[in-house]
C-alpha cells in the first residue's frame, strides 16, 4: 500500500508546487522566458511558502528536511506545465531553482552531522574566493569502435566509466570528448564567521561554499554575506588512504549579499522609543561620555571624541564619483599606563562592527589583505581579506601603532583617506573597501613624553600617517596631587566592588545584598547599558543624516580662517583643508548623537572646543603664539625650517664658492640674528644627519 502511495505523494507535490508557482510566480516566469538564457534562475522567496495555506507549509518543511527531492519536484513542476518557454516555444534547459529569505540562521561553529544533506542558511564575513573555472558536469567518453559513453560527474574526483557501456563492446580504454561533454562555472568560497558574534579568544571558523553556475564571481572578498544550500559531506583522504572523519562543505543555492549598514543590530519598537526618548534627554553628551569605560577616570576629552568617532559623519558620494569619507579617525599618544589600550578593547565591545588587533603582531597583509597560494584555490593565488577590509563601516582599533614596521605602517595610507584597499600581486588585481573609522594607540618614542621636548620628535610615525588622523591626542602622565588621589581612590574602589562580588559569588557574605553591590558599583557602571549603546550608534548611523546650518557653517568657517591666520603673511602656514573636513565631520556626529537633522552653533562649538585641545598639545608653537601644524603634517616646523635656511646662507657667506665655513663662526652668525645656540647646533647635526652637508675636518660645515 506504501509503495502505490509514495509516487502518488511525489505527483501531489508537483501539483502544489505547479499551483503555488502559477499563483505567485508567474511574472517571474515569464520575465526568465523572456530574457533565457542570460537569466536561468527563479528566486523563491521561503516565506511566501510558507504562506501558502496548508500545503505550503508542508512544502517549506520538506525543502528544509529534504532538498535535493524538493528541487528536482520543482523542476518537475516547471517542465510538465511548460511554465517557461524558450523562444520558438523550445523546451529550456538548466534552469536553477533557488531559495532565499530562510528565518533561521544557523551559526558556523554550531553545524553538526544532523545537518547533513540539509537545506541551511549561514552567515559570515568572505574570507577568499578562487577563479571561476569551468567544471565538468556530464563527462561523454568514446571508445576506439566509435561507441559514446555517458557518466554523470559529482563535485570533487573525476570518474571514469570502467569501460565502453555497449553491449558485446570489450574496450577498456576511453577517450574524454570535452566537445560533446558539459561543462558548468564553478568557484570556491571560504567563509568565516562574523567577528562581532565571537568571544574574547575563540578563533573565528570557516566554511567552504561551492558556488556554481550564475552566481559564481558574484561576489568579492570582504562582503557580508548569507549564503542558503543544501550541506554536504565528503570523505578525507590522508596519503591516499580513506579516512573515517568526512569534510564538510555548502552546496551553494543562493546568495544573498547583507546591506552594509549595520543592519544585523536588530531594532524593534520598544527599543526605538527607547532611543528616542533618550535622544532629547538634555543630558545626553554627559551620558554618553560616561558611558565609554567609566571603569577609567577622567580623560573626559578622549572619550567625547571616541563617542563622536563611534557615531560617525556622513560618507558623501559626489556626482563625479568621487568619495567623501565620514569615518572620523582618532590617535592616541600616550604615556605607558594611561588605560590607551583599556579604552580600545571598550570601544570594540561598543560599536556595532568592530575590530581590535595590535600594530606590534599585525603585518600589512593581515590589516589590508593578501593573495596566498594554498590548497584551498588547488594550489592557485586566492585573495584573503585583512582586518581593515572585515571592519567595513565599522571601527578598526589598532594598538601600538609605533611598533609597527615601517612598511605596514605604509599600507594604512590608502585604507585611511580613499577607504578602499588595491592589491596588486601575482596577476591578482583587485580594489576592496575598507569604509571604517581607525581608532590608533601609540607610545612616546622614547618610552615617555619629555615636557620641553619638541612633541613632533617624540611620536614615532611618519608626518604623512599623522596628518591623516582628524583627532590626535596626546595623553601625558603629570603627576597632580589632586587629580592622583581621585584616580587613585577610582581605581581601589574599583577593585574593592570586584573583590566584594568574586567573594560574595563563592559564599554569600552576610549583609551583603544585590541592591548594596549595586550600590557600591554606581561609579563604575556606564549609565547606558552597552548592549543598548550599540543600538543607539546602529539607530543613528541608520536613520540620521544631518545637515549644516548657517550659523554652524560661519562658526566653522571662522575657526578654520583663524587658524589659518589669514591676516599675517609670515606665519606659519598653520592648519589644512584636512582640517575643515575634520571639523565638518566631527559636527555632523555631534549632531547624530542627538539625532538631530540640523548641525547648529552649539555642535560647531563642541567640536572646536575638541579639536583646539588637540591643536594646542600637538601644534601650539608657545615661542609665536601660534598654531603650526607643520610640525605633524611635514615633521620639521617653520622654525626648524627658516633656521635651516639661515645656516645655510650663513656658510655660503662666511665661505664664499667653496661653501665651506668653521661651525663656530657659524653657530655665531646665524645666534646673532635671533636664534638660541643650542637650537643652531641641532639645526647643523640636522643637516649632517640628513646628507645635506658634510664634516669635512673637525669644526668645519661645507654643503653638498
Amino acid at each position: 500500500m506504501a509503495e502505490k502511495g509514495a509516487p502518488e505523494s511525489s505527483s501531489d507535490r508537483v501539483a502544489d508546487w505547479s499551483r503555488f508557482l502559477k499563483s505567485r510566480y508567474k511574472k517571474d516566469l515569464s520575465e526568465i522566458s523572456r530574457e533565457y538564457p542570460h537569466r536561468r534562475s527563479l528566486y523563491i522567496d521561503y516565506r511566501e511558502v510558507e504562506k501558502f495555506g496548508k500545503a505550503g507549509i508542508d512544502l517549506a518543511d520538506e525543502l528544509l528536511e529534504n532538498p535535493g527531492k524538493v528541487l528536482e519536484d520543482v523542476g518537475d513542476a516547471i517542465r510538465t506545465n511548460k511554465l517557461i518557454q524558450g523562444k520558438d516555444g523550445k523546451d529550456v534547459k538548466g534552469i536553477n531553482v533557488r531559495f532565499r529569505n530562510l528565518p533561521q540562521k544557523i551559526g558556523i561553529r554550531h553545524i553538526r552531522s544532523d545537518d547533513i544533506n540539509r537545506f541551511i542558511s549561514v552567515e559570515g564575513i568572505l574570507r577568499k574566493t578562487t577563479e571561476v573555472r569551468p567544471r565538468i558536469v556530464e563527462a561523454v567518453f568514446k571508445c576506439p569502435a566509435g561507441h559514446f559513453t555517458r557518466k554523470i560527474q559529482k563535485y570533487g574526483k573525476f570518474i571514469e566509466p570502467d569501460g565502453c557501456m555497449t553491449d558485446g563492446c570489450t574496450f577498456k580504454k576511453l577517450e574524454l570528448l570535452p566537445k560533446l561533454s558539459r561543462f558548468i562555472d564553478s568557484q570556491k568560497l571560504r567563509v568565516q564567521e562574523s567577528p562581532e558574534g565571537l568571544r574574547g579568544g575563540e578563533q573565528p571558523q570557516t566554511l567552504d561554499i561551492d558556488v556554481t553556475d550564475d552566481l559564481a564571481g558574484i561576489v568579492a572578498p570582504g562582503d557580508r554575506v548569507v549564503i542558503n544550500g543544501i550541506l554536504r559531506s565528503m570523505q578525507r583522504v590522508v596519503k591516499g588512504e580513506k579516512s573515517t572523519v568526512f569534510d564538510i562543505f555548502l552546496e551553494c543555492n543562493s546568495i544573498e549579499v547583507q546591506e552594509k549598514e549595520f543592519e544585523e543590530v536588530e531594532i524593534d519598537e520598544k527599543a526605538e522609543e527607547e532611543i528616542r526618548a533618550l535622544s532629547r534627554d538634555p543630558q545626553i553628551y554627559r551620558k554618553i561620555t560616561h558611558s565609554m569605560a567609566p571603569t577609567i577616570y577622567g580623560s573626559e576629552n578622549v572619550k567625547e571624541a571616541i563617542a563622536l568617532q563611534l557615531f560617525g559623519g556622513i560618507a558623501k558620494e559626489m556626482p563625479d564619483g568621487s568619495h567623501l569619507r565620514g569615518d572620523i579617525h582618532v590617535l592616541l599618544i600616550g604615556d605607558p599606563g594611561i588605560a590607551k589600550s583599556q579604552l580600545l578593547r571598550y570601544v570594540v565591545k561598543l560599536s556595532p562592527r568592530a575590530i581590535y588587533t595590535s600594530g606590534q603582531s599585525s603585518t600589512s597583509a593581515g590589516l589590508t589583505a593578501t593573495a596566498v597560494k594554498d590548497e584551498f584555490g588547488e594550489g592557485r593565488w586566492t585573495l584573503e581579506a585583512g582586518a581593515l577590509v572585515l571592519a567595513d563601516m565599522g571601527v578598526a582599533a589598532v594598538d601600538e601603532m609605533d611598533k609597527m614596521q615601517k612598511e605596514d605602517r605604509s599600507a594604512l595610507h590608502e585604507a585611511m583617506e580613499q577607504q578602499s584597499i588595491s592589491v596588486a600581486k601575482a596577476g591578482i588585481t583587485a580594489t576592496l573597501k575598507s569604509r571604517c573609522a581607525l581608532l590608533g594607540a601609540a607610545n612616546p618614542k622614547y618610552g615617555r613624553f619629555d615636557q620641553y621636548g619638541d612633541i613632533g620628535d617624540q611620536i614615532n610615525m611618519p608626518p604623512s600617517l599623522l596628518s591623516r588622523f582628524d583627532l590626535i591626542f596626546v595623553m601625558t602622565d603629570q603627576p597632580e596631587q589632586k587629580l592622583d588621589t581621585a584616580i587613585a581612590e577610582h581605581i581601589l574602589k574599583t577593585h574593592s566592588v570586584g573583590e566584594l562580588i568574586a567573594q560574595h559569588a563563592k559564599t554569600p557574605i552576610p549583609g551583603v545584598t544585590e541592591e548594596y553591590i549595586r550600590e557600591q558599583l554606581t561609579p563604575v557602571q556606564p549609565e547606558i547599558h552597552p548592549v543598548f549603546f550599540r543600538k543607539y550608534v546602529a539607530y543613528a548611523k541608520r536613520s540620521c543624516f544631518p545637515i549644516l546650518s548657517a550659523e554652524a557653517k560661519e562658526a566653522l568657517v571662522s575657526y578654520y580662517l583663524k587658524l589659518r591666520g589669514v591676516a599675517e603673511p609670515s606665519k606659519p602656514v598653520p592648519v589644512t583643508a584636512r582640517q575643515l573636513e575634520a571639523l565638518v565631520r566631527l559636527a555632523e556626529a555631534s549632531a547624530r548623537i542627538r539625532l538631530s537633522d540640523t548641525i547648529v552653533p552649539e555642535d560647531a562649538e563642541r567640536v572646536i572646543r575638541i579639536v583646539d585641545a588637540c591643536l594646542r598639545q600637538i601644534a601650539y608653537d608657545a615661542r609665536t603664539g601660534t598654531f603650526d601644524i607643520d610640525k605633524v603634517a611635514t615633521g620639521i616646523s617653520k622654525e626648524k625650517r627658516d633656521l635651516v635656511r639661515m645656516i645655510k646662507d650663513a656658510v655660503k657667506e662666511l665661505g664664499g664658492d667653496n661653501r665651506r665655513a668653521s661651525i663656530d663662526q657659524v653657530i655665531e652668525t646665524v645666534a646673532g640674528r635671533g636664534f638660541l645656540k643650542d637650537k643652531v647646533r641641532e639645526g647643523i647635526d640636522m643637516l649632517l644627519r640628513n646628507g645635506e652637508a658634510m664634516e669635512p675636518k673637525n669644526g668645519i660645515i661645507q654643503l653638498i
